[in-house]
């Protein structure tokens, strides 16, 4: 008797219908947003050592191909897909999903763009081609899974980005439904990436190699290559797998012409998401009380908060990123938490490493991870507190055009000068017929 396999069919169908769906301003908006935030944080990140790692391991494998690595020359799309998916993740200050699919931009895009070039395809194309494997990463993610998962130890983004990047590559190939099928069950079987991982370079490479394994699967898929097609939906499957004790599994996808995007959260600070609602309550009471007159600080934060980003004594800058003691002090210090203020001099700062050391992170039972507090005992006797209900970047809270522009700048300007603000201007209008030509020719090895 054939198993049943609803979740998987509805997969394939929302996969096979793409070429025939419209999108709303407001999806196409959303995904010009994630393009341009994809571009920012892959750019700033060309001199951290994980991406010029993964880039010289890409780049020796030949230039046999179209695609391109960011700041690199044209290579096959597969190695494209690694570099660029790993250098969006570098710095962890790329987009995150709010209902558990992670941050989804960062292998979809890679391989996007990839295929775009190496397929010649267009840029209506291409953002139906991303705009379809958001969603597929997103709707798997939602209802409970992804969170669920990262309490078991997996790095959601790692997981659901094979499905996104197979998803969009299977688009962008023609793949028939019976390929697809085969596709997502390739994607399926090499998920991956654990969060013992966090802090390391491990945890961007989980998205190059997303972007990689998703590309793969679609290719083998085209090639002929038959996989289990029931993996969504076998006991022994994926969730089945993953969480044992059966607390979570993946829920009936209820697809959408793209509307995931609208539920898509950006980062105003370079580190985990986890730790951002500190960071704004840190930098609220950073202007009644300096670091000096800090006796005591009581971190407010969610359970999801300790459990992926509560590294108590950060020794690298990467380390800083996921520990929460470590963000609110540069916040309580007056930093703004951006890229810069995740290095060794900072991380060596007396000041700050005070702080840290006054630092006790207080778990606080059903909250969200954008939701938590700082409370500061002062050598005075005062006692300060700000509490953030939902932190800056968030739907609800959302960041804007400008404030977008602000970051893009920021990141881009060490690595183009002022030919950064052009390329936030193209990127936007990125719908107009070759746009991404023009894009690849001002950030790679070819630009003029």
């Amino acid at each position: 008797m054939k198993q049943a396999t609803p979740i998987s069919d509805a997969a394939v169908s929302f996969v096979a219908a793409t070429p025939s769906r419209k999108h709303s301003p407001e999806v196409l908006d959303a995904a010009k947003m994630c393009l341009v935030d994809w571009f920012g944080v892959a750019l700033g990140a060309n001199q951290e050592p994980a991406a010029q790692a993964v880039r010289r391991v890409a780049q020796s494998w030949g230039p046999v191909g179209k695609a391109h690595i960011l700041c690199g020359p044209a290579v096959a799309p597969s190695a494209a897909a690694l570099a660029n998916g790993t250098m969006a993740h570098c710095m962890d200050y790329d987009d995150t999903h709010m209902d558990g699919g992670g941050h989804i931009s960062a292998p979809t895009w890679a391989v996007t763009l990839a295929l775009t070039e190496e397929l010649g395809k267009n840029e209506e194309q291409a953002l139906a081609a991303f705009i379809a494997g958001f969603e597929m990463s997103a709707r798997l993610g939602a209802g409970g899974f992804g969170r669920k998962l990262q309490f078991k130890g997996f790095h959601p983004s790692s997981i659901f980005g094979r499905y996104a990047a197979a998803t969009s590559a299977s688009v962008l190939l023609g793949l028939d439904r019976a390929q697809i099928a085969n596709a997502l069950g390739v994607a399926g079987t090499t998920a991956g990436g654990l969060n013992a991982s966090f802090g390391t370079m491990s945890k961007p490479f989980h998205l190059g190699k997303a972007a990689l394994d998703g590309l793969l699967a679609a290719q083998l898929a085209g090639e002929g290559f038959v996989a289990s097609t029931h993996i969504l939906d076998a006991p022994g499957g994926l969730s089945g797998t993953l969480i044992q004790d059966g607390s979570a599994k993946i829920q009936m996808p209820e697809f959408s012409d793209g509307l995931s995007l609208l539920r898509n959260a950006y980062k105003p600070y370079a580190c985990c998401k986890a730790t951002h609602a500190c960071v704004d309550a840190a930098r609220k009471l950073s202007a009644e009380v300096k670091p000096e007159q800090i006796e005591r600080v009581v971190l407010g934060a969610s359970p999801m908060t300790l459990a992926v980003a509560a590294k108590p004594d950060p020794q690298t800058p990467l380390e800083g990123k996921f520990s929460v003691a470590y963000c609110a002090a540069l916040g309580l210090a007056g930093y703004p938490a951006v890229e810069g203020d995740f290095s060794d001099l900072r991380l060596r700062d007396p000041a700050l490493r005070a702080l840290i050391a006054k630092s006790q992170v207080a778990e606080q039972p059903g909250t969200e991870l954008t939701e938590g507090f700082v409370q500061v005992h002062t050598t005075d006797g005062r006692t300060l507190r700000a509490d953030i209900p939902l932190a800056l970047g968030n739907p609800g809270n959302p960041m804007s055009w400008t404030g977008m522009e602000r970051k893009f700048a920021g990141l881009v300007e060490p690595v183009l000068g002022k030919q950064a603000q052009w390329l936030f201007e193209t990127l936007r209008r990125f719908e107009q017929p070759g746009t991404l030509a023009k894009v690849i020719g001002m950030v790679t090895q070819d630009k003029g």
